[in-house]
């Protein structure tokens, strides 16, 4: 029903950027929530950012202060935007979107996962 499309993902170096988009498309009424996520090898999914759909945005220690998140309501996207990176940032990321079908029906969505590799 609903596809996310990611992208952006790749090889940096220490202290270096990145930023990741991610495209919702199928049948949605409205989105609700959006975030990011990421799993590294050997650990649990971990929220990264998260951004309400009235803009108010959260981010865990790790990351506070580096990445960004944003979104397009018209376009159905999320961005986000990681600056000044370190190796522990390695891991495949994953966007998430909750949406409406309609009034009364929601659903949740996943991307495929995009690999950012930070190396020192």
């Amino acid at each position: 029903q609903v596809q996310l499309v990611e992208s952006g993902g790749g090889l940096v170096q220490a202290g270096g950027s990145l930023r990741l988009s991610c495209a919702a498309s199928g049948s949605i009424f409205s989105i609700n929530a959006m975030a990011w996520y990421r799993q590294a090898p050997g650990k649990q999914r971990e929220l990264v950012a998260h951004i309400t759909s009235g803009g108010s945005t959260n981010y865990p220690d790790s990351v506070k202060g580096r990445f960004g998140i944003s979104r397009d309501n018209a376009k159905n996207t999320v961005s986000l935007q990681m600056n000044s990176l370190k190796p522990e940032d390695t891991a495949v990321y994953y966007c998430n979107v909750k949406y409406y079908i309609n009034h009364y029906n929601n659903g949740d969505a996943w991307g495929q996962g995009t690999q950012v590799t930070v190396s020192s």
